[in-house]
């Protein structure tokens, strides 16, 4: 992983770029008003399908979506009065997007595991426990920065967010719900470690960026939209 940065003194540069082009096509999303919850699953995605992604890239993409929802929501309400269940609309649709992505990326590490079991391979005992305790942290961080996007905007968009981070704590979300069963399956894997199975020969964040992919074009069914 410090290859990675050393190697690429641009990357940082590059990251931010393709946040703000995130942010940007959120936000497009948003003011468009059709396919909001489909085009921000997709592009949230798009942004994780990297061959290392932790928690810090997570949070950051979030915060990308989050604050493209927030601009073009307020964007909307600038130009139309009484579009207050509009805007509503658009930003449930928005985050639920967000929601199912992250539940697709915690799918997306428990098919990597999976996978490697079904082979008689393992990854690595210390990539298996770092990745885990990011996955534990997920919901979380989502729920807080949903908490914070809603903290620091104002009058009606500010109620919205706030109430959908009320509402995804008190009855919980669906990257919380696929996480339970992704961290059953990574608990099982770590039990298993130091028996009698290879090396895979790839990383874990490899394999997850791989199954990623194929859920944000389809090739996988990834999670179900609750919306159908």
């Amino acid at each position: 992983m410090q290859n990675e940065h050393t190697s690429q003194p641009n990357n940082k540069s590059d990251n931010d770029s393709k946040l703000k082009t995130l942010e940007a096509e959120v936000r497009e999303a948003i003011a468009s008003g059709t396919h909001i919850q489909e085009t921000v699953h997709r592009l949230t995605l798009e942004a994780m399908n990297a061959k290392h992604i932790d928690l810090e890239s997570l949070q950051r993409i979030i915060t990308a979506v989050m604050d493209g929802v927030h601009d073009g929501a307020t964007h909307q309400l600038q130009h139309a009065a009484n579009q207050t269940q509009a805007a509503k609309s658009q930003i449930t649709e928005a985050v639920a997007g967000l929601d199912s992505a992250l539940a697709g990326f915690a799918e997306a590490s428990k098919l990597a595991v999976q996978e490697a079991t079904g082979q008689a391979r393992k990854f690595s005992e210390t990539e298996l426990e770092r990745t885990r305790s990011d996955l534990e942290s997920l919901e979380s961080l989502f729920v807080d920065t949903l908490h914070r996007t809603g903290t620091a905007a104002q009058g009606v968009i500010s109620e919205i967010l706030l109430d959908l981070s009320h509402h995804a704590k008190n009855t919980g979300t669906t990257v919380g719900s696929q996480l339970q069963e992704t961290l059953a399956i990574f608990a099982q894997q770590i039990a298993s470690v130091g028996q009698s199975q290879l090396e895979t020969g790839t990383t874990l964040a490899q394999k997850t960026a791989e199954f990623v992919s194929k859920i944000a074009q389809g090739v996988l069914s990834g999670i179900k939209d609750k919306s159908k």
